[in-house]
């Protein structure tokens, strides 16, 4: 008779997870000189992981089993990030990026500033699915803009931050939105659809708040050289028109309507390439050489070249690859019980639906905070979480929301964060500055909280889904 695995204990599990923060932790501090990528850590561990498992008496074919298991939950993520690298690609080609960053630029004014810096960052990061990119680029420059006001960096930091990750956080092309609804089981657009209800009074609030603050700069002179600069560079290379905002227009229709991801995301991609031919001349080579490789700005201006240098199908393939890596430690973890010893400990705490977000919430800030990596934050409290949220049998989107609504808008406040780190080396400004002004990343996890408790937009299934659900 083969030999019933005994169960793993729950120092066996935490020391896994110890294991995972010391490997992640060597790779971000500098003084290690790692490159900072965390996918060997990850793959380290579901090693170690697996080596625990089987001096517990689990066979190795069982974990295999489990981690392509894992893997395949994840395939239509990762089929349509292929297709965002593509759809980025084609549309930063067809001009449709650029008139959306063009017109966006064009809204500034100086009795506004604040706000309209979070609200061109929200369309640049829409646009782009990026919030580095978009920090790293019109982020710079908006930062120079409210230096020559006079108004304090941490501020315009915080009113950039903002921005650019409630378009990271909504952007169906942002890797994260894909792999929240991924790990709870969600569809794409559902979730898109279910976070608006957090993010949108999030940011509304946020805007008051810039709104209040942007006030006693009211009436200065704004210096727009360097808006001007970025203008006149896009103008230069595009033809720009308003009917170049056809393309995401109709992606927002998709998610209204429901289409499929997959098939609306080609379509949106077919959709750019022909944009691309119409208004800017692109070849059909042309447009395959973007949909794979990304399109490659050349107009002399390093912030316009560095934003619009991006996109095609291989662009995807780090986020692909860890995508992988990381299913295959969450299978792991599962399959050999570990995440279950790990939840059943919590699980104490979360007596009803408001306890169980604030644990959801909790633990992804934890992940942020000891492990370092946005995209941990989302897997691990994805797979941990996802058993009690479907026994209770609510709605897969709830849980990838508070993912989000916590995983990935807490990630750019923690400096030792890859996001935080990122942002504090663009930007020059600490994220522990620019944190009190990064008003929608505060907000919006309390907003969550406070739905979790009052039961607004906690939806659940219906009784015969989420039987079979359990």
């Amino acid at each position: 008779m083969e030999k019933t695995p005994r169960k793993i204990s729950i120092g066996e599990a935490l020391l896994v997870i110890a294991f995972l923060i010391a490997a992640l932790m060597y790779t971000i501090l500098p003084r290690f000189g790692v490159e900072g990528s965390p996918h060997i850590p990850i793959l380290a561990t579901t090693v170690f992981a697996a080596f625990i498992a089987i001096r517990a008496g689990y066979k190795w074919s069982d974990i295999e089993d489990g981690i392509v298991e894992t893997i395949k939950m994840s395939m239509q993520a990762i089929l349509i990030l292929m297709v965002i690298g593509a759809i980025i690609g084609t549309w930063i080609q067809s001009g449709a990026v650029p008139t959306m960053i063009y017109y966006g630029l064009q809204i500034l004014s100086p009795g506004i500033f604040l706000v309209a810096t979070c609200l061109i960052c929200a369309i640049v990061s829409l646009a782009t699915g990026s919030s580095w990119t978009t920090a790293g680029t019109v982020g710079i420059a908006l930062l120079g803009v409210g230096g020559g006001l006079n108004i304090p960096l941490p501020i315009v930091a915080g009113a950039i931050i903002s921005g650019a990750y409630f378009g990271d956080k909504m952007s169906p092309l942002s890797d994260t939105t894909n792999l929240a609804p991924a790990m709870a089981g969600a569809n794409l657009f559902d979730h898109i659809k279910h976070m608006a209800f957090t993010t949108g009074p999030s940011l509304l609030i946020a805007l008051v708040l810039y709104g209040f603050l942007g006030m006693k700069y009211a009436g200065q002179e704004l210096n727009v050289a360097e808006i001007n600069t970025l203008l006149d560079a896009l103008s230069s290379q595009f033809t720009i028109t308003p009917l170049l905002l056809l393309p995401p227009i109709l992606v927002i229709a998709m998610v209204i309507f429901k289409v499929p991801a997959i098939p609306g995301l080609i379509g949106g991609t077919i959709l750019g390439g022909i944009f691309a031919a119409i208004f800017q001349g692109a070849s059909l080579g042309d447009v395959i050489n973007a949909a794979h490789y990304g399109y490659e700005s050349a107009t002399g201006v390093a912030a316009v070249d560095e934003l619009l240098t991006r996109g095609g199908l291989d662009s995807m393939m780090w986020t692909v690859s860890l995508i992988l890596i990381a299913m295959a430690f969450g299978g792991t973890m599962e399959k050999t019980g570990m995440l279950q010893v790990i939840a059943e400990k919590i699980m104490v705490l979360a007596t009803n639906t408001g306890s169980l977000v604030v644990c959801t919430i909790a633990t992804s800030i934890f992940t942020n905070l000891v492990a370092g990596d946005q995209y941990l934050s989302i897997v691990l409290p994805g797979r941990m979480y996802k058993p009690m949220w479907d026994q209770r049998g609510y709605h897969p989107k709830n849980l990838s929301r508070c993912l989000e609504d916590a995983g990935t808008l807490t990630s750019p406040l923690i400096p030792w964060n890859t996001c935080g780190a990122f942002m504090f080396s663009t930007l020059g400004v600490h994220p522990f500055a620019y944190l009190p002004y990064a008003f929608l990343n505060l907000i919006n996890p309390l907003v969550s909280i406070f739905y979790g408790f009052t039961g607004i937009t906690m939806e659940k299934l219906p009784q015969n889904q989420s039987e079979k659900t359990a």
